[in-house]
């Protein structure tokens, strides 16, 4: 008789989070949802911040929970953790905080960005350097910002951590930066597995903030006896450091063709677009396009364009009362937005002023307004302009990476919220010209379980585990129309 395996995977957006059961048996995988609970961050002094005791908290609760869905006698084999790109946490020798948590749509970084855009030769090092552009979110700006309006940190922090690797932390007692997520910050260097010299000494950023990076699979310990307490499921369970980033998990989850003709998307509050690749993507037209080279848990390259994803649809949700608040709303909202004549005009969905606007509808109104375009009517047709202005923006960042790597993409493969989404896949479809095949899968939960399975040698690699996998998915092809 063959003994499942149980794996939980901790999965933290920036607007919601989930623990997730996986149960892996006769080369299957099962999922049950465990707990599920939104985030946000919260505004305060004109600051953006991140409630991280209460991420904490619901990160117990979603454990307890995954134990309770285990069968009578079965154990948690192990868990492991991925969140969103680029924060982080400051620690003293204890491990304790000693500075806020900053979300990364904060606006502190401004001043910072504007001077390294407006010093090419800089710039152009940096992303030479470190294969990632200057955006306002990288970590690099948040800690020279830090470091800059309060120096005295440099005295109190003797480690950084990403979100990931301190809930890591404070599950097994081990601190490690982790491959996947370090690649995020604009401080690692493209072309090594270890930290970026030029990339720290010009931000300021002290080296002994680091570790070296370990790659994902790696076992970091068991479950602190706090956490463990009487529970015998918990007793064995182990820490493995899954890829960290949330999108390098979607990506290990799609059943890729081995050939590599697959280029991938993870959409969700970013449209997270890219493929898989043995070296990076540099060059000065990858500069200007602002491609970034992350890496894989296994120190490949993922090169990606970031296109501003479900936030645009999330955000003009808050302007009308009529917004969806079912699943059986939200199909009739995109029925409707479906019947809708294609707009002749399309947002520039790369307009910054879509970054955290109070009103996301007024900032649409604005772009409108300034290129002497007529504003939808109601809540239907602004979906209906949102989701075709975004498969646009997809098939951009596919023709660009065509342009710069001679590769031809056959596919476009899809998860995360906006693989449910039939208006979203079918414009992309239409404006890229190549089937868009959407998995009703758990993208970044499945990633992040097949990393702990491949680290207790359930499951061979990451090839195989795909091919398995691709076996047993629900799938919708969305053909170019027109």
């Amino acid at each position: 008789m063959v003994t499942p395996q149980y794996c939980a995977a901790i999965d933290l957006g920036a607007t919601s989070g989930r623990v997730i059961l996986g149960q892996w048996k006769s080369n299957k995988l099962t999922l049950k949802e465990a707990h599920r609970f939104s985030n946000h961050f919260d505004t305060i002094g004109g600051h953006d911040y991140w409630n991280i005791g209460a991420l904490w908290n619901e990160v117990l609760t979603g454990i307890k929970k995954a134990t309770q869905l285990l069968p009578k006698s079965a154990k948690l084999h192990s868990v492991g953790v991925d969140t969103w790109g680029v924060d982080y946490v400051l620690l003293n020798d204890d491990g304790r905080l000693v500075f806020p948590v900053h979300a990364y749509r904060d606006l502190r970084t401004q001043p910072g960005l504007k001077h390294l855009k407006q010093t090419r030769a800089a710039a152009s090092r940096i992303f030479a350097a470190t294969g990632v552009p200057p955006v306002f979110y990288n970590t690099s700006l948040q800690l020279e910002e830090t470091i800059q309006n309060c120096p005295s940190i440099t005295d109190l922090a003797s480690r950084c951590l990403f979100l990931p690797d301190y809930f890591n932390y404070l599950l097994s007692g081990r601190m490690e930066n982790e491959f996947s997520i370090s690649s995020t910050s604009q401080l690692l260097d493209v072309n090594t597995k270890d930290w970026s010299r030029t990339a720290l000494d010009y931000f300021r950023v002290p080296p002994h903030w680091f570790s070296k990076p370990v790659f994902s699979g790696t076992r970091l310990g068991g479950l602190s006896k706090a956490i463990i307490a009487d529970s015998v499921a918990l007793k064995k369970t182990v820490v493995i450091a899954v890829p960290g980033h949330d999108t390098a998990c979607a990506y290990d989850a799609m059943p890729a063709h081995p050939e590599g003709s697959d280029l991938f998307i993870s959409s969700g509050t970013w449209s997270l677009v890219g493929f898989e690749s043995p070296e990076p993507l540099l060059g000065e037209e990858a500069v200007v396009a602002g491609l970034s080279n992350e890496r894989r848990g296994n120190g490949g390259y993922r090169p990606l364009k970031n296109v501003i994803g479900l936030w645009l649809l999330e955000g003009i949700m808050k302007d009308f009362s009529s917004r969806p608040t079912s699943d059986e709303a939200w199909a009739k909202l995109i029925k409707s937005a479906e019947q809708l004549s294609a707009p002749k005009q399309l947002l520039d969905v790369a307009d910054p002023s879509f970054t955290n606007p109070i009103s996301m509808k007024k900032a649409i109104d604005l772009q409108l307004t300034k290129r002497r375009l007529i504003a939808p009517k109601n809540l239907a047709g602004y979906t209906r302009l949102i989701c075709d202005s975004l498969g646009k923006g997809h098939a951009d960042a596919k023709a660009l990476f065509e342009r710069l790597t001679g590769r031809k993409f056959k596919r476009i493969l899809m998860v995360g919220g906006g693989s449910r989404n039939r208006l979203l896949c079918q414009a992309t479809a239409n404006a890229a010209g190549i089937p868009v095949i959407s998995f009703n899968l758990e993208g970044t939960a499945v990633g992040n379980i097949a990393s702990q399975l491949i680290a207790s040698k359930a499951v061979k690699d990451l090839a195989t585990f795909r091919r398995l996998l691709g076996k047993t998915l629900d799938q919708t092809t969305y053909t170019p129309l027109g």
